[in-house]
């Protein structure tokens, strides 16, 4: 039994980890602020520096670059350890921040959005991998906890936070925040970050697995400096790498732009498709013949990893729904303001977290499987009650809908990063961790050219025989009609709002859908028990 000193020592290693979790919870920050800070100062930027035409490349370059280097950062970290990984994300991220205060142009400002996005994608997966190591299987819920609160509390604040800057100071002072909370966040990690060595796991009958087994190069460093000379000796796949961001970078192009910049079915889009499929192809043969592949084969073989990264990807999906489209829902249908339309929104960041904290408590008792599919199958029956709300209805009914939605997510989303992280050694967390991401983030991508499509072809069917002339025909054009209501008849504004609550009503159902198809990946393809590795405690 522990001794007398065990609660006191437990509260050291809490103190000396404090610092890091704080640098964690600002790199976190850091990349969730940046991912929706500039939407509200677009007009500020785009009268400042012109460039309207290509302005949505400000957000979509930042995601294609946090979304191709994270498998890249997830190898390194495996190969090199977190703290170098990180230190050079964070860098990366602020001299692109600090670029993007300087830029003289539309294409200068996307150009140095992508260099904040070669960061942000060595923030947003070594955060998470740094969180697994730090913490035991027990407490990850409770890290993972702050993560996820940080990162919707940023999220949702971002967009009021660059509006409120962009309209009392400087469009400028957007990134230039970002400095200040940077330079905080590397002298923590420089100052108190220490990687200490892991003793090799071995399985435990935890879950289900059969002791005594454990995979080909599931071990982990015996030390630091075991860790340093073993390091020197590995062979960075650059090729391989090169041929991942290629591919991913014409994949996302092509989803993000289709159908904005260009129609789905054109040259453009059949370029940029049919490219990435050649160099999918081709980044499959490099990844076979590397000695240590960027994306290991073993991420698609083991059936848990695999499971949880179309789970996940699922996830992304469905996210799009209330992310994207509830917004519009709310200021369109609802007549609220951005920021009322904001906090409808918000209601998900609420219940989230605490659902995440409290899931151990479930998952524990019935493991992480079917942790997620109770929370899978909760999400799809609420997403499929959002169509059910009333026209026009009151703000409450969506705001409890987000609330309920947020708590099932959290008991679906959790225990299957935690679950993955806990079937790998230290030597594996950084790829895997990576790879859950990737796929989120590819999801994401996924889901808004689908749901965009989607919500632009019930408009289109609504509005092909409009009452009023003049009306327009897509997402876009009807949210700008519909913020000047005085420019419309009434009879045109109640066919306006009833043509775009129809339209997201169907976004809803695909997105109940996309909850679905996450459910059935969990019930055929990930095990009933994950393969948990025991880990001894060596802080």
């Amino acid at each position: 039994m522990p001794g007398p000193s065990s609660g006191s020592s437990a509260g050291a290693r809490e103190r000396g980890r404090g610092p890091v979790v704080a640098a964690l919870m600002l790199g976190m920050a850091l990349a969730a602020l940046d991912g929706t800070i500039v939407s509200t100062a677009v007009p500020q930027i785009v009268g400042d520096l012109g460039g309207f035409a290509v302005f949505s490349w400000l957000f979509s370059g930042y995601l294609l670059a946090v979304t191709v280097t994270l498998p890249v950062y997830g190898k390194l970290s495996d190969t090199f350890g977190r703290k170098p990984v990180l230190i050079a994300g964070i860098v990366v991220f602020l001299v692109g921040s600090l670029l993007c205060a300087t830029a003289w142009s539309m294409a200068s400002l996307i150009a140095f959005r992508v260099v904040q996005g070669l960061g942000g994608g060595a923030l947003q997966g070594t955060v998470q991998t740094i969180a697994a190591d730090l913490y035991p299987l027990k407490e990850r819920p409770r890290i993972q906890a702050k993560l996820s609160t940080v990162w919707a509390t940023s999220s949702v604040a971002g967009p009021a936070l660059g509006g409120l800057l962009a309209g009392y100071a400087d469009w400028r002072w957007i990134f230039l925040v970002n400095l200040p909370v940077g330079v905080v966040a590397l002298w923590l990690i420089v100052r108190y970050l220490r990687e200490p060595g892991r003793t090799t796991p071995s399985r435990t009958t935890a879950q289900g697995t059969r002791p005594g087994r454990r995979a080909p190069g599931r071990t982990t460093p015996a030390s630091p400096g075991a860790r340093t000379a073993s390091a020197l000796r590995h062979r960075v796949d650059w090729a391989g790498a090169l041929a991942v961001f290629a591919t991913g970078a014409l994949l996302l192009t092509a989803l993000v732009q289709g159908g904005v910049a260009w129609p789905w079915l054109s040259a453009p889009s059949f370029a940029f498709l049919g490219g990435s499929a050649v160099l999918a192809a081709v980044t499959v043969v490099i990844e076979r013949r590397a000695a240590e592949p960027i994306i290991p084969g073993w991420v698609w073989r083991r059936r848990t990893i695999a499971a949880v990264n179309l789970a996940l990807g699922a996830l992304g999906l469905l996210m799009v729904a209330p992310t994207v489209f509830l917004p519009t829902y709310a200021q369109s249908v609802l007549g609220l303001g951005p920021i009322a339309a904001g906090f409808v929104l918000s209601a998900m960041t609420l219940s989230w977290p605490v659902s995440a904290a409290l899931s151990n408590r479930v998952y524990n008792r019935v493991g992480f499987r079917q942790t997620a599919v109770i929370g899978i199958f909760l999400a799809m029956l609420i997403l499929l009650a959002f169509p059910l709300l009333p026209f026009p209805g009151q703000a409450w009914q969506p705001a409890l809908i987000m609330l309920l939605l947020g708590g099932a997510l959290g008991l679906f989303q959790l225990p299957l990063i935690i679950g993955v992280q806990a079937t790998v050694g230290w030597s594996e967390r950084g790829t895997a961790t990576a790879s859950i991401l990737f796929c989120r983030q590819v999801g994401q991508s996924v889901g808004a050219a689908v749901f965009g499509a989607v919500a632009n072809s019930v408009l289109a069917s609504r509005l092909a025989d409009p009452p009023s002339p003049g009306l327009p025909r897509d997402l876009d054009s009807v949210s700008t009609a519909l913020e000047n209501p005085a420019a419309l008849t009434a009879e045109a504004l109640e066919y306006l709002r009833r043509a775009v609550d129809a339209a997201v009503d169907r976004v809803y159902l695909g997105a109940a859908v996309a909850a679905a198809l996450a459910l059935l990946v969990l019930l055929v393809l990930a095990p009933k028990r994950f393969p948990v590795i025991a880990e001894k405690d060596t802080d």
